[in-house]
């Protein structure tokens, strides 16, 4: 619960004209309204002049089953840890903060540019770095990472084993993967183009990672009513 406090408060520190912002995107989204599709589209990749406005949306729709997935990595200072579709960079701050070394990848080459300049100092003193790619075939040497976390990339993966694969890869003997995720019998409900989203029940999500050498793969949430789901598995 702790490190979801901390969550909280380097999003209140690092948007201080966060009011300003709302009320733009408020006038935005209302002038120009977005079809289900172009934002199914934007959500999987942010592209373009909506780009920023889809990446504010994602911080703060996301930002309380980010804050439950941070705290599932039980990260230390020796860390090294790679967040998978990092989008609008909500958990960046707080996984730099605390960790020995932090990669992200994306999709968005617009969002890895921006990371890339709103990270400089980090980069340049090696304790950051951020690539563009995709999760069937991450970019980054076995055994780099302790800890890897990805929270709604799911839908868009073209397949949950390369992608287990992939991330197990990637993570040393002792590591550990973390997968946040908006389950079948909701994300169904929001009516997502089928083409763009591939919805995911939490058996399939589990029994992914351990056909692909997860151990002690499994399901929490903070509550028993709460919609999204973070699976939590060892390497």
């Amino acid at each position: 619960m702790h490190q979801q406090l901390s969550l909280v408060g380097f999003v209140a520190s690092g948007n201080k004209g966060l009011a300003r912002l709302k009320m733009d995107c408020g006038r935005i989204l209302s002038t120009f309204p977005m079809p289900p599709r172009f934002i199914a589209k934007q959500l999987s990749r942010p592209s373009g002049l909506f780009a920023p406005i889809i990446s504010w949306l994602m911080n703060r729709h996301n930002a309380k089953l980010n804050a439950f997935a941070l705290d599932q990595l039980r990260l230390t200072r020796a860390d090294r840890v790679l967040e998978i579709g990092f989008g609008g960079g909500l958990n960046l701050p707080f996984l730099i903060e605390r960790a020995a070394f932090t990669a992200g990848l994306d999709r968005s080459p617009e969002i890895v540019k921006r990371a890339n300049a709103r990270f400089r100092d980090q980069i340049r003193a090696g304790r950051a770095e951020f690539r563009e790619g995709h999760i069937e075939h991450i970019p980054f040497e076995t055994g780099s990472f302790t800890r890897v976390c990805t929270v709604n990339t799911v839908y868009f993966w073209s397949s949950l084993d390369a992608g287990c694969a992939e991330i197990r890869r990637v993570l040393t003997p002792e590591g550990a993967a973390i997968i946040g995720f908006l389950p079948k019998t909701h994300m169904d409900k929001m009516k997502m183009p089928g083409d763009i989203f591939t919805s995911r029940t939490e058996d399939e999500v589990i029994a992914a990672l351990r056909r692909n050498g997860f151990a002690n793969a499994q399901i929490t949430r903070p509550t028993p009513q709460t919609a999204w789901a973070v699976a939590v598995a060892s390497a």
